[in-house]
């Protein structure tokens, strides 16, 4: 009887407790989150430019919705403080391809579907090291029917290229896999 009510209060009531040291352990440390990011201790703030869309054909949302979304990304997400400039980790750039194009061309030579292309260039600095500095282009699409207009499903579209573009971007700069 009393090896029983060891394990029973060795399973259901130290358990909690167990578990919750372990996660004040790994969180207080200050280094790996939840979201995978892996951040130095010393990294504080960020710094993230609005990203001007310098795309042949301009979306007049687009610019801010990104750069907000970025922001956002890196604010709830990591324990950065988010800055308007001088941050120990900066990142800048430009959207530099919004585009639709006919993806998939039926016997009869229309196109079935349709596809929205958003492409964004990204500097990043880490000035606490250099060696994770980048500078690259990412791009990402989404496909829509021909039969729907482009500006029927233009917002649900960016929003969702804009979530991909943004995972993508926060990876390679802050996700050490």
């Amino acid at each position: 009887m009393k090896n029983s009510k060891i394990i029973y209060i060795l399973r259901y009531k130290a358990g909690p407790l167990l578990l919750l040291l372990l996660l004040l352990q790994i969180s207080g440390c200050g280094v790996y989150s939840f979201t995978g990011a892996s951040i130095s201790p010393e990294t504080k703030t960020i710094s993230i430019q609005r990203f001007p869309n310098n795309a042949l054909t301009v979306e007049p949302t687009l610019s801010q919705k990104f750069t907000d979304a970025l922001r956002d990304k890196f604010a709830h997400e990591t324990n950065l403080i988010v800055m308007n400039k001088g941050g120990d980790l900066q990142m800048e750039g430009s959207i530099t391809n919004y585009r639709t194009s006919p993806v998939a061309i039926q016997a009869n030579e229309t196109a079935a579907q349709n596809r929205l292309t958003i492409s964004v260039e990204v500097v990043y600095v880490n000035t606490l090291d250099d060696s994770k500095n980048f500078k690259s282009t990412f791009s990402r699409f989404q496909d829509y029917p021909s039969t729907q207009n482009l500006s029927e499903v233009q917002d649900m579209l960016i929003d969702q290229i804009n979530e991909m573009l943004i995972q993508d971007i926060f990876d390679k700069a802050v996700v050490n896999w």
